[in-house]
């Protein structure tokens, strides 16, 4: 496909604006996307508030977003599972394929990744992107591209729920009701854990977990949480614990919460790189510590427990902004964030 496409790009710390490109033509093993949606991500929004996540600094004009579900437009010519027409959900890692991570099947550890929106690698706030065809997952009838934009951040959850062995019959608490918490909460409830309980400070984030499927929720600005887990397990504490919020005392909350021989997974990552936590009640209750980096080999099962109805990825959304209205989208994403949980930008019908 010739010509050029929309793009935005972040001019700055706090500023976005837009540019033309050319749209990107598709290597042999490649498909071109006319993208639908894009999710806006926490990361994105700490790239447009800070400029830098750790070494990853933000060289203007860069291009934010990370989540996109979109529709072959065009094929390269040695793909052979997809066609022009197939929805597909975007996998945005582009691992090297060689190293000790990759061939051992945790791909996710690759020291060599590329991946949307992680400087200096653009993201997909744009019209068109060509992307490796073995990394687009075609998506069944019903789900639609909107969902398909959510499976990345759900992969997350699966992954997190998968590094803590959610199974049937275990009790669980999420610290945390952003997007990736409600998420994790989501995808233990479709392994079958029985009972998930999700904490957070934020009553309509805590509205939305229960509409979502949570057992119950703890509203950490009011109540007592390591007092509420206890009561509500009868003194026993949570099998399992996935902390997603990246706060200390959250993370202290989960230690002290679990259940003794019960296993802590930790998801979220903190403003500062060391926290306090109780390290000998850990040890006193023999806990495991489970941490996750992005996810691997999810996508199938993230894509399939939507289809076949096990997790309401449409209802997580709760904002949905114009290509057109980026800044807008970012700033009120930034500014907005006790009513704002999942905010996506639509980019074309």
């Amino acid at each position: 496909m010739k010509g050029t496409m929309k793009v935005a790009v972040m001019n700055g710390v706090g500023k976005m604006g837009y540019t033309e490109r050319p749209i990107p033509q598709p290597k042999d093993d490649e498909v071109l996307v006319k993208l639908e949606y894009v999710g806006i991500c926490g990361s994105d929004l700490h790239f447009y508030e800070a400029g830098a996540i750790g070494d990853h600094v933000v060289e203007p004009p860069f291009v934010l977003g990370h989540e996109p579900g979109g529709t072959v437009v065009e094929v390269g010519k040695d793909v052979k599972h997809l066609k022009v027409g197939d929805r597909v959900a975007l996998e945005p890692g582009k691992t090297c394929g060689h190293c000790e991570f990759c061939k051992s099947g945790r791909y996710n550890l690759c020291p060599d990744v590329i991946f949307f929106a992680t400087p200096p690698v653009d993201g997909v706030f744009q019209e068109y992107v060509a992307h490796e065809a073995d990394l687009c997952f075609k998506l069944p009838d019903n789900v639609s591209t909107l969902e398909g934009a959510l499976i990345e951040p759900l992969a997350v959850g699966f992954h997190a729920a998968n590094q803590g062995g959610a199974e049937l019959g275990q009790t669980a608490v999420v610290m945390g009701a952003g997007c990736i918490g409600l998420v994790s909460m989501m995808a233990l409830k479709a392994k079958g854990v029985s009972q998930v309980y999700v904490v957070d400070i934020m009553p309509k984030r805590l509205e939305k977990a229960m509409e979502l499927g949570a057992t119950g929720v703890i509203n950490g600005a009011e109540q007592d949480v390591v007092r509420e887990i206890m009561e509500l397990t009868e003194g026993k504490g949570c099998d399992l614990v996935i902390e997603t919020a990246g706060n200390e005392i959250t993370m202290q909350q989960a230690i002290k919460g679990a259940k003794k021989g019960g296993t802590v997974v930790f998801v979220g990552y903190s403003i500062k790189d060391n926290a306090s936590v109780p390290m000998n009640l850990a040890l006193d209750k023999e806990l495991t510590f489970k941490t996750i980096f992005r996810y691997r080999n999810i996508y199938p099962m993230a894509i399939e427990a939507v289809a076949s109805g096990k997790v309401d990825l449409r209802n997580i959304v709760t904002d949905i902004f114009s290509f057109d209205d980026i800044q807008n989208a970012m700033d009120q994403s930034v500014e907005n964030k006790a009513n704002i949980v999942k905010a996506v930008v639509k980019i074309a019908d």
